[in-house]
């Protein structure tokens, strides 16, 4: 039985102060699974981004815990939270965010120089991130001679380049068409299965969110409701 690997508690998230404040998101518990992809959907300003960036350690919670394998993110300090992120937490976003000088394989690297990992163990984690996406034919490239598609399995390389324990992806497919997005999707989950990795995929589409094991939607900062695989996947299929 797969163990607890993040732990919501009593998770209040409130931006602003006095008549002005905003409650952005309210979760009195919530459980994730090691391992679990699960997805996270709901209309724009329901809570999906604060979520995670709380989960990523960008931001703190106003009041309650986030617990990741264990660990309080509330109680790191900043250097501890940079530390984590760097070495535990992979993050997919939806604009690429890939540097335009760089070559494929350098923005791969770059997680691995910024923790001040020598070259000769850069380069063969490089080459093993670019292969497990398919795009070692692609590393001496820049991202203006790629497609959306290959950009963003460059930046999916890049956040599993660090072999993080936690994937959250934020609109991974949202600048994608139909196909690619799907090639994107499928990639995301066979690489969660063969690893185990624990996956948190945050979408307003459905087809993206049938993804996942699970299915949760966020309105108004409170989860309204938790569909299982069985229950959502005829709607990818169809």
């Amino acid at each position: 039985m797969p163990s607890v690997f993040i732990q919501l508690d009593r998770v209040l998230k409130e931006f602003g102060s006095g008549a002005g404040r905003v409650r952005a998101l309210d979760i009195p518990s919530l459980a994730i699974l090691r391992g679990e992809f699960v997805a996270i959907t709901g209309p724009s300003g329901s809570g999906k981004s604060t979520l995670l960036n709380l989960l990523a350690g960008l931001d703190t919670p106003t009041s309650g815990d986030v617990l990741v394998d264990g660990r309080s993110l509330s109680a790191m300090s900043d250097d501890e939270l940079t530390i984590f992120r760097r070495r535990h937490v992979g993050i997919v976003f939806q604009l690429f965010n890939l540097l335009p000088s760089l070559t494929a394989a350098e923005n791969v690297g770059l997680p691995l120089r910024a923790g001040g990992s020598p070259r000769r163990a850069v380069v063969p984690r490089v080459d093993r991130a670019l292969d497990l996406v398919g795009m070692q034919h692609r590393a001496s490239h820049r991202p203006s001679e790629l497609s959306g598609g290959e950009m963003q399995r460059i930046a999916i390389a890049r956040a599993l380049v660090v072999d993080p324990i936690l994937l959250l992806a934020d609109e991974p497919t949202g600048n994608l068409d139909s196909k690619m997005g799907q090639d994107i999707l499928e990639l995301i989950k066979t690489t969660s299965e063969r690893s185990g990795l624990t996956v948190v995929l945050v979408t307003h589409d459905l087809r993206a969110a049938a993804y996942g094991e699970r299915l949760l939607a966020l309105r108004d900062g409170r989860v309204v409701d938790e569909v299982s695989t069985d229950a959502h996947r005829i709607a990818r299929d169809t």
